[in-house]
């Protein structure tokens, strides 16, 4: 099984996740989320595993400017928001069948890609 980069090249952690894929000599099939949002059911798959807030870039531009700070939203409310605005996610998100990771995090990386190796 393949493994899925949703990202876009301007995001650090997404050209570093995609350099930690490339060095280990996986095939990455990556997807730029300013051309083509992530769907609601697509983010539903990361919010079932890790919460929806999870998912969330609390560090964003678009989140302080939008005075998300304060707001108490539940699973579905952040996903309709994040649906809406992809710069709010929190970058890059990966995954391979039902194993997925959120951010810059090379051990959820390495999760990954061992569920791509064990498809192999």
């Amino acid at each position: 099984m393949e493994v899925l980069l949703f990202g876009h090249p301007k995001s650090p952690a997404t050209r570093k996740a995609s350099r930690w894929f490339a060095e280990r000599r996986i095939d990455v099939h990556e997807r730029d989320l300013r051309k083509r949002p992530a769907s609601p059911k697509e983010l539903r798959r990361w919010a079932d595993r890790l919460g929806a807030e999870a998912l969330v870039d609390e560090t964003s531009k678009p989140f302080k400017a939008g005075g998300l700070t304060y707001l108490s939203l539940d699973d579905d409310g952040w996903l309709e928001r994040l649906a809406a605005d992809p710069l709010l996610l929190r970058l890059p998100l990966v995954r391979c069948g039902n194993v997925v990771a959120v951010g810059e995090d090379p051990a959820a990386w390495q999760a990954v890609a061992d569920a791509a190796q064990e498809d192999d």
